[in-house]
């Protein structure tokens, strides 16, 4: 049974970090590449970062480059998201999933996400 749990949601204030974790099972991460998407209220979902199944290749789009980190350890099932400097418009829960676009090349668009997990909650807020 394929399952993704992300972790790590929470309350920060602006300019504060948080590190997000996806655990995976059910299926062999290193053959995948994998992404986080985030859902805001009254938003659409946006792809906001892609890693390759190697962990060569990266993307994010504009909006979060260079304050958002992916990175990814095959050996323990496990992809992360290090957020830095957020801002009031990073609220959202928070999701990773399989990415079946090319990285970086497919530019983390939604309809090459496959189904994330349940997600995890990110607020910032002063």
């Amino acid at each position: 049974q394929v399952q993704l749990v992300e972790s790590g949601g929470a309350l920060v204030q602006p300019g504060g970090s948080l590190r997000l974790s996806c655990v995976v099972s059910g299926f062999t991460l290193d053959y995948y590449n994998m992404g986080w998407f985030r859902q805001a209220p009254g938003k659409e979902r946006e792809g906001i970062s892609c890693i390759s199944s190697g962990g060569g290749s990266t993307y994010y789009p504009e909006s979060v480059k260079g304050r958002f980190t992916i990175s990814r350890d095959n050996a323990k099932n496990t992809v992360y998201l290090q957020m830095n400097s957020l801002k009031p418009e990073d609220k959202g829960v928070y999701y990773c999933a399989t990415y079946l676009g090319a990285v970086p090349m497919g530019k983390c668009r939604i309809p090459d996400f496959g189904t994330g997990g349940q997600g995890t909650q990110g607020t910032v807020s002063s």
